[in-house]
């Protein structure tokens, strides 16, 4: 799980690089699909990922708004600090947290019961599922985007870079 984690770090920063080629007004045009914009998916991943570590260490969870952070160097400001406290969790699984239970109470008031393995798979799944769309929008305004290839990354302690 740390792999994919660590992976899907270096690929945001490879997309943060790629922004820089853009101006502010592409980084936040209205696309179909999303968050809407390239920099308002980056922080909802940046967000979202803080968030669910947030929860399942027991803190509390805010909501950053958007409208504070509508530029690159913010978001990658805010995910320079919400990383610290993401990485510290992620280095520190172990097996023994797989199944923890997470309690989520949803607006309804029902309650959903997760596992932590679970909740972190799906932190993962989140953010590959949203790289995708970059990719696409890259593609629409005539970009190469960003490998998606985990190979080549030297993640394994055994790959060369």
């Amino acid at each position: 799980m740390q792999t994919f984690f660590r992976y899907n770090w270096l690929v945001r920063e490879d997309w943060y690089r790629w922004c820089e080629q853009l101006n502010e007004e592409e980084l936040l045009e209205n696309r179909t699909g999303g968050m809407g914009s390239i920099l308002h998916t980056l922080f909802h991943i940046v967000d979202v990922e803080w968030s669910w570590i947030r929860l399942l260490q027991g803190k509390t969870d805010f909501q950053e708004s958007f409208e504070d952070y509508q530029s690159l160097e913010k978001v990658r400001k805010l995910d320079a600090e919400f990383h610290l406290e993401v990485e510290s969790f992620v280095n520190n699984w172990d097996a023994s947290m797989e199944n923890r239970l997470f309690y989520d109470t949803l607006p309804d008031g029902k309650i959903v019961t997760d596992t932590w393995g679970e909740i972190m798979r799906h932190n993962i799944a989140h953010e590959i599922h949203h790289i995708g769309q970059l990719s696409i929008w890259a593609r629409e305004i005539g970009k190469k985007p960003i490998s998606a290839n985990l190979i080549g990354r030297g993640l394994s302690s055994y790959s060369s870079k």
